[in-house]
C-alpha cells in the first residue's frame, strides 16, 4: 500500500454514466464532493453522516452512499448517478414512476431514493411492499410519508417487468 501525504493530490479515473473522467483529488476528499465538482449535481449532500441517503449512487453495481467513500477508493470504478438513468431524452421507468405517482415533495431526497430503487429493482425485480420498504430504509424523506414512494417503486417494477429497460 502506497502511503500518501494528505496534502499531495492523487490522480484518479472514474467512469461516470459511461464516460471516463480523470481528476486530481486530495486523499481526504469524499466521492460525493468530487462527483458534484465534476458537474453531477443530482448527487445531493444531505447529512454528511451516511444517515439520509441523498448521495446514493451505484458504484461497480452496488448501491453506495457516496459520502462514505473516499474519492481515491473509487479510482477505476464505474459509477451511475441519477443523471445517467435517462436515455436519449427519455426518462428511465423509475423516474417516470416517481413523476406519475407524485413520489416527491421538496425533491431533495429524490435522486438518492431513485438510485436506491434502481438498485433494489435490479436485485428484486418484483418486490413486495415490505421488501420495498426494507430496501429504501437507508434513505430518508422528511416530506412524503413514503406512501407514494413505495407506490412509485411498485409501479416502476411493473413497467420494467412488462418491457425491460436496457440498464447500463
Amino acid at each position: 500500500m502506497k502511503i500518501i501525504n494528505s496534502d499531495q493530490k492523487v490522480k484518479i479515473t472514474l467512469k461516470i454514466n459511461g464516460e471516463k473522467h480523470e481528476t486530481e483529488v486530495e486523499p481526504r476528499r469524499l466521492l460525493v464532493h468530487v462527483l458534484r465538482e465534476l458537474g453531477f449535481t443530482g448527487v445531493h449532500i444531505g447529512c454528511d453522516t451516511s444517515n439520509c441517503g441523498a448521495c446514493t449512487v451505484i458504484m461497480n453495481g452496488k448501491s453506495v452512499k457516496s459520502c462514505t467513500v473516499l474519492a481515491v477508493e473509487a479510482d477505476g470504478a464505474e459509477i451511475l448517478t441519477v443523471e445517467g438513468l435517462a436515455k436519449d431524452g427519455k426518462l428511465h421507468p423509475i423516474q417516470e414512476a416517481f413523476w406519475e405517482n407524485h413520489a416527491l415533495q421538496c425533491g431533495y431526497c429524490t435522486p438518492g431514493m431513485i438510485m436506491e430503487a434502481y438498485w433494489l429493482l435490479r436485485e428484486k425485480p418484483n418486490p413486495t411492499e415490505e421488501e420495498i420498504r426494507e430496501g429504501i430504509s437507508g434513505n430518508l424523506c422528511r416530506c412524503t410519508g413514503y406512501q407514494n414512494i413505495v407506490k412509485a417503486i411498485k409501479a416502476a417494477a411493473e413497467k420494467l417487468n412488462q418491457t425491460p429497460y436496457q440498464h447500463q
